[in-house]
């Protein structure tokens, strides 16, 4: 997860600001065959629009949970999953909701496969 870096976070909004946090974050640790998935509800945050252009460059795959219609986001990654929403708290339930699938399904490929 690359939120959970306090000291990357605020060296980098310091260094370079906060639109790329996450972005300076893939350069350093993403490598092509990688996935990102992003979250965000108006799918306009500029952190994350920085992230998919810096993955798309890198050859990271990338998958956005997104409402609100997707905005620019939307266009800028491989999959976006769009709930068909206007509110900010509906959409969130169901990106935590669709991750929990995810990592169950995720899960139980692995346990398959051990």
């Amino acid at each position: 997860a690359l939120t959970t870096d306090t000291s990357i976070l605020t060296a980098a909004a310091n260094d370079v600001g906060f639109e790329m946090v996450f972005s300076r974050q893939l350069e350093a640790l993403g490598k092509g065959g990688d996935l990102l998935f992003l979250h965000s509800t108006s799918g306009e945050s500029e952190n994350l629009i920085q992230a998919a252009q810096t993955a798309r460059s890198l050859g990271i795959h990338t998958v956005a949970f997104l409402a609100k219609g997707g905005g620019r986001l939307r266009t800028l990654v491989d999959q976006s999953i769009v709930i068909p929403t206007q509110s900010t708290a509906r959409a969130q339930e169901m990106h935590l909701t669709l991750g929990h699938i995810i990592c169950e399904m995720v899960e139980e490929g692995i346990g398959r496969n051990v």
